[in-house]
């Protein structure tokens, strides 16, 4: 049996992502660890899984909470370049820290997440085999595909082919900090310049195949596993059962990071209160303070989410990975309204399958996304595409077929 250690950023949806990993990896009897920030623990020990403190010392909770306090207000690039400072000071904490910690624990291989990939450059130092996973949309750039954090719809033509690559040569600016960083560590620790960030032996991504834009060129390490959530990964959430009243229901989120635009919030409630449907919104532990919503929607701190989804006719989401698969893996249809990040990308990629409507929170009207809700639930099309994506995930195997793979090429 190995030790895996499990590297990844210490907000939710990365969380969601890899507790199931570690979950199952110990089931099977294996040792597994998160190494990260103090932020982690509380839902990593309620998971059942061993917590490793690396870097708390340099970020405190009270840094990511100032953060996610800024987060949660802010939209577009400069949310992206807000998550960038971020992470490069993470990186710089994990790197420092986390070689003597690793080689103390004895870990045998790592698992981490593609936005935490200095967790890669620490594997590569201490001769250790390692897989990336997705858990976001896969970042490698390509001519034919729009960059993830733009909501582009896909088209193959040799003018969008131009564009991508335009927007590359202004956008790859905002990485090399990180890049340089790693490059830093890697000549000090005698490691060949970096040609890919993700792992030669294997990278785990939690799409179906059929939500991915066409695209060429996947190397044969790569593989679609579907998504990794599973009931009872989560601790439980208080809510409001005995208020819901027997009308369709339909959920509304905006996340864990993104979750303080309280106006997002009041306008989906606008858009909500004259359909014959059940609103229900979740703040996504936002403190965000609401007043009071036309049709008297439910509103909660945080919600069952998977329970929730399970009687939703359809969802209102930001369009984070981890949401849209949890729909797609009911069969529901959804209106996107991406803010930042790589939720453009997920919104044009929820389109291009004709499983939901994007509309960008930016550019947000009522009238507008009355008229995507109202679309999505009449028009059988989108309930049908989603319930195409959703066989596409039973196909893919999800959390099992991953754990294998991990115990295959580890």
């Amino acid at each position: 049996m190995k030790h895996f250690g499990l590297c990844c950023p210490a907000e939710t949806g990365h969380l969601h992502t890899m507790i199931p990993l570690g979950r199952e990896l110990q089931r099977r009897g294996h040792r597994v660890s998160y190494f990260g920030l103090p932020d982690a623990r509380p839902k990593m020990e309620a998971a059942g899984l061993r917590f490793v403190e690396v870097g708390g010392d340099r970020l405190p909770p009270a840094a990511s909470a100032a953060l996610l306090a800024q987060l949660g207000q802010t939209q577009g690039i400069p949310a992206v370049l807000l998550t960038l400072r971020w992470f490069y000071r993470v990186a710089e904490t994990f790197l420092a820290a986390a070689p003597a910690i690793l080689q103390q624990e004895n870990v045998t291989a790592l698992v981490v997440d593609q936005l935490a990939p200095e967790g890669g450059t620490v594997a590569e130092h201490l001769g250790l085999p390692f897989a990336t996973v997705c858990s976001a949309l896969p970042i490698d750039p390509d001519p034919d595909v729009p960059p993830v954090f733009l909501p582009w719809p896909y088209r193959p033509s040799w003018r969008s082919r131009l564009a991508h690559r335009l927007v590359g040569a202004i956008g790859s600016p905002l990485g090399r900090p990180l890049y340089a960083l790693r490059a830093r560590y890697r000549r000090q620790w005698g490691l060949p310049p970096e040609v890919s960030y993700n792992s030669p032996r294997l990278i785990l991504c939690q799409e179906p195949p059929a939500l991915e834009f066409p695209r060429q060129g996947w190397p044969a390490h790569f593989h679609f596993t579907g998504p990794y959530h599973q009931p009872g990964d989560r601790p439980p959430s208080l809510s409001p059962w005995a208020k819901l009243d027997g009308r369709p229901l339909v959920y509304a989120s905006l996340g864990t990071l993104q979750n303080r635009l309280g106006s997002v919030f009041a306008q989906i409630a606008v858009a909500c209160a004259p359909l014959p449907v059940q609103l229900v919104i979740s703040l996504g532990g936002s403190p965000v303070s609401l007043p009071p919503l036309p049709g008297a929607p439910i509103v909660v701190t945080y919600a069952p989410q998977l329970e929730l989804l399970d009687r939703a006719i359809a969802v209102v989401t930001h369009g984070g990975l981890n949401t849209v698969l949890e729909c797609l893996t009911r069969g529901l249809p959804m209106v996107v309204l991406p803010i930042t990040n790589d939720q453009p990308g997920v919104a044009a990629r929820v389109a291009h399958a004709g499983a939901g409507i994007s509309l960008p929170a930016t550019q947000l009207r009522v009238p507008a996304l009355q008229a995507a809700l109202s679309q999505v639930l009449t028009d059988p099309h989108y309930r049908h595409q989603a319930q195409r994506l959703q066989q596409d995930i039973q196909a893919a195997g999800g959390l099992l077929r991953a754990v294998d793979l991990l115990e295959q090429h580890l």
